[in-house]
C-alpha cells in the first residue's frame, strides 16, 4: 500500500535536517536572480576563469580517456605536490602515502574531520562570525557546537582568553578558519602560539580551514601566512584543510585537501572511501597542473584582490559605514549600525531600492550582528558603481 499522498513527507526527515536551517547566504541570491541589472557582492567565489594550462590538462585528461576512478586517496603525483607545497611555504613536513587525502572540495574535507574525531555530545569550540557551515558539519556528526564570540576590538581573531571561557570537560575540538570567511581576518603568530599553549592543556584537536592562506595582503603579506600545524606543538594535533577553489580560481573542479597525522588521516579515509570513492579524476588531472604551472596566476589575482580591497574598504569607510581592514581572504565586513537597520534589513532593502546583493553579518553567527559581508571577488568596475549605489541607499535613510 503507496503512502498517503496527503502525508506531510517532512516528518520523515531526521531531526539534524529538520533543525539545520537553510544557508543563510544563499536566500538573497535566489532573489537577487529574479532581478535585473543585481550587481552582487555576495558568492565567495573568484570571479577569475581558471588558468588556461588547468583548463588544458583537464581537457586533454578527457580526450585521452582518464575517465576512471583514482586511487582512494587521490593521484600520488598530486599529494606529492601537495606536500612539496607546504614545505616550501611554512616548512610543514607529511607522509604522501599515510597522511594526506585528496577530498571533493575542501568541504569534504571537513565533514570527513568532523566524523573522524566526533562522537555524540562532544564540544567542538568555533570562532564566529565564521563560514555557515562550519557548524552544521558537526552537527551532522553528532557534535555539539560552542560558539565563541571575536570583535573587532581585537581584529577578529579568536584568543587563548575566549577559548577558555568555554572549554569544559566535554570539549574534544577547537575549529580555526583563518583566513577568515567573513571578516578577513587572519589569526598572527602570537595569537596562535597562545592558542597553542591552551589546546595543549586542555589535550584538544585542532581543525583548521586555509584554504585563502594565499590571498593575504598588506604587513600580513610580507610577514607571511603562519599555518597552524607550522606552531610548535600543534602539527600532531591539527587537521589541516585546503584546496584549489579559492586561490586558483578553480570552485568548479571540486579538488580540495586534508592533511593530518595518520591515525586521525585513517579515520577520514574510512569515511571518504564509502562516501565518494575518490574526487573527480579530471579535477585532480587540473590541480596537478594549478601546482606546477600556475603559481604566477595565484599572485595575479592577489594583487587583483588587493586593489579592489583598497577600494572597497575605502569606499564604505567614506560613506559612512566603517570596515575593519581585511587582512586576507577576499570580503569586506562593514558595520551598519549607525543606519538603525539589522542586518536583514539592510541588506534587503539595498537589493530592492539599489539592486545590490550583500549577506547580513550574521548568517555567519551571532557576532555579526550588525555587520554585512561584501565580497570584492569581482570587477573593480562593479565595485566602485556598487559603492555609489550603496552610497544613495545610506543618504536616503
Amino acid at each position: 500500500m503507496s503512502p498517503s499522498t496527503t502525508a506531510d513527507l517532512s516528518t520523515y526527515l531526521s531531526e539534524r535536517m529538520r533543525t539545520t536551517p537553510p544557508s543563510g547566504i544563499r536566500r538573497f541570491f535566489e532573489i537577487a536572480a529574479t532581478m535585473d541589472d543585481v550587481i552582487s557582492l555576495g558568492i565567495g567565489e573568484p570571479d577569475f576563469v581558471s588558468p588556461k594550462p588547468v583548463i588544458d590538462a583537464g581537457i586533454r585528461s578527457l580526450e585521452e580517456g582518464q575517465t576512471s576512478y583514482t586511487s582512494n586517496a587521490g593521484l600520488k603525483e598530486l599529494r606529492e605536490l601537495i606536500v612539496g607545497d607546504l614545505n616550501r611555504l611554512y616548512g610543514l613536513q607529511y607522509d604522501v602515502d599515510s597522511e594526506v587525502l585528496v577530498t571533493v572540495g575542501c568541504s569534504e574535507a571537513m565533514q570527513l574531520a568532523m566524523l573522524a574525531i566526533l562522537d555524540p555530545g562532544d564540544e567542538i569550540l568555533i570562532p564566529e562570525p565564521c563560514f555557515v557551515s562550519y557548524g552544521p558539519t558537526a552537527r551532522f556528526a553528532g557534535g555539539k557546537v560552542v560558539d565563541v564570540p571575536t570583535r573587532v576590538e581585537t581584529n577578529f581573531q579568536v584568543t587563548a582568553a575566549d577559548l577558555e571561557k568555554r572549554v569544559t570537560e566535554n570539549t574534544k575540538a577547537v575549529f580555526l578558519g583563518y583566513p577568515n570567511n567573513p571578516t578577513g581576518a587572519v589569526l598572527e603568530r602570537d595569537m596562535l602560539e597562545e592558542i597553542a599553549e591552551f589546546v595543549i592543556e586542555h589535550d584538544l584537536i585542532v581543525i583548521s580551514d586555509e584554504i585563502y592562506d594565499r590571498l593575504i595582503y598588506g604587513d600580513i603579506k610580507e610577514k607571511g601566512h603562519v599555518s597552524v600545524p607550522s606552531i610548535q606543538g600543534l602539527r600532531d594535533r591539527t587537521i589541516l584543510l585546503g584546496g584549489f577553489s579559492k586561490n586558483f580560481a578553480m570552485t568548479g573542479w571540486r579538488i580540495g585537501y586534508a592533511c593530518a597525522p595518520e591515525p586521525i588521516l585513517r579515520g577520514m579515509y574510512k569515511a571518504h572511501q564509502y562516501m565518494v570513492m575518490s574526487a573527480p579524476t579530471v579535477g585532480q588531472v587540473g590541480a596537478v597542473a594549478a601546482m606546477k604551472e600556475c603559481q604566477d596566476d595565484v599572485e595575479m589575482m592577489r594583487q587583483s584582490y588587493d586593489e579592489r580591497r583598497r577600494t572597497i574598504v575605502d569606499g564604505l569607510n567614506t560613506i559612512g559605514l566603517p570596515t575593519f581592514e581585511p587582512k586576507g581572504a577576499f570580503y569586506a565586513f562593514p558595520d551598519i549600525t549607525s543606519t538603525g537597520l539589522s542586518s536583514e534589513e539592510f541588506a534587503e532593502n539595498l537589493l530592492h531600492e539599489q539592486g545590490v546583493a550583500c549577506v547580513p553579518g550574521d548568517a555567519f553567527g551571532p557576532s555579526g550582528a550588525g555587520y554585512v559581508r561584501c565580497s570584492y571577488a569581482t570587477s573593480l568596475e562593479q565595485i566602485e558603481e556598487a559603492l555609489e549605489r550603496m552610497e544613495r541607499f545610506v543618504k536616503s535613510l
